[in-house]
């Protein structure tokens, strides 16, 4: 009977062991950085909610745009709560810089074996992001209002659109390579952008805006006819049924991507290393242009024809097509752009 009871004992220890992984696991949340609105949602669908399933972990977002992420890790960085974060490029650099972001091991992170070269972000031996799909600000119009698409980023001159123009400014992410994209439209010395700022300061624009959102209402409410937009947001509000159209011009796109990082010194980095690996399988890429028109990084995804035509390349276009700016001269050149874009566009308004 001892025996028995012993052997029984030791069954129930042994059993009660085995499930203890499985518990801490499902007990486990990561927190993770990312964007609102229909980019959170498809974050959340592609990524989170297949790694939780995979691994028992639950995902909380944390959610803000690149710049208010950079600035709550720079004042967490002693301790921080946030293990992992989606940056843009560009705001990605400077959290590099500022020391927030911990370095990506392909050891432990093996799917960044089949993302593009060119999505993997490195500094010196660090690699600090790593690509999960592209986005382009090109042209969006109302296609009740204009009924010839336009072809040439110089159209926004055209004066039957007056008064009726979108463009970033440069406190969006866009707004700085903005104005450096246009230089190389119209033409102009990149080292000298006079010409630029005179040009943008003639444009007789309805909205100088701060956010991609305050664009997409602009472009729902008519007050926006033509402009520089976002293909993922133009994208949404045509999938919705609004009367808007996005078109690659003949010049090209500005474009840059959505970043994954592992943030330094997170007290979840094997799982948030795991989260990172998940967002970088075939399924996930294709679920993220399927959901926002976000051009793969991931190499060999596949994605529907009519899918393929909303990528920020446009149709029978590749990401060789896109103007991926070195960030690193863009911040360089940030305050003095900010600074001219002040006194020559916005005070000549």
């Amino acid at each position: 009977m001892f025996k028995r009871s012993t052997s029984l004992v030791q069954t129930l220890c042994v059993a009660v062991t085995a499930t203890l992984p499985l518990l801490a696991s499902a007990q486990q949340k990561i927190t993770v950085a990312m964007y609102g609105g229909n980019w959170g949602d498809a974050f959340k669908a592609c990524v989170a909610e297949p790694f939780t399933k995979a691994s028992g972990i639950e995902v909380v977002p944390e959610i803000g745009n690149s710049t208010t992420t950079l600035s709550k890790l720079q004042q967490q960085k002693a301790a921080p709560t946030i293990d992992a974060a989606w940056l843009d490029g560009g705001i990605s650099e400077l959290a590099n810089a500022a020391g927030v972001v911990d370095h990506l091991d392909s050891r432990s992170i093996a799917n960044m074996k089949q993302v593009s070269p060119r999505a993997i972000y490195r500094s010196g031996e660090t690699t600090y992001a790593v690509g999960t799909g592209y986005y382009s600000l090109g042209l969006t119009y109302n296609t009740a209002q204009v009924k010839q698409p336009p072809t040439s980023w110089r159209d926004l001159w055209k004066p039957e659109y007056a008064g009726a123009v979108a463009i970033p400014a440069p406190a969006n992410s866009a707004g700085v390579p903005f104005v450096l994209f246009m230089a190389k439209v119209l033409g102009a010395d990149p080292s000298n952008l006079d010409p630029v700022y005179g040009r943008l300061a003639a444009l007789d624009a309805a909205l100088l805006y701060d956010s991609s959102g305050a664009a997409t209402n602009a472009f729902q409410r008519g007050e926006a006819v033509i402009g520089a937009h976002f293909n993922v947001g133009a994208w949404d509000l045509i999938d919705k049924g609004m009367p808007i159209g996005f078109v690659v011009p003949k010049e090209g796109v500005w474009a840059t991507d959505a970043r994954l990082h592992l943030v330094k010194g997170s007290r979840n980095k094997a799982a948030a290393e795991r989260f990172i690996n998940t967002a970088l399988t075939t399924e996930a890429a294709g679920c993220l242009a399927t959901r926002l028109y976000l051009g793969p990084s991931v190499l060999n995804v596949k994605v529907a024809p009519d899918v393929a035509r909303k990528l920020p390349w446009g149709v029978n276009g590749s990401v060789d097509k896109l103007n991926l700016f070195d960030w690193s001269d863009v911040n360089a050149r940030r305050p003095e752009i900010v600074d001219a874009w002040n006194r020559r566009v916005v005070q000549k308004r």
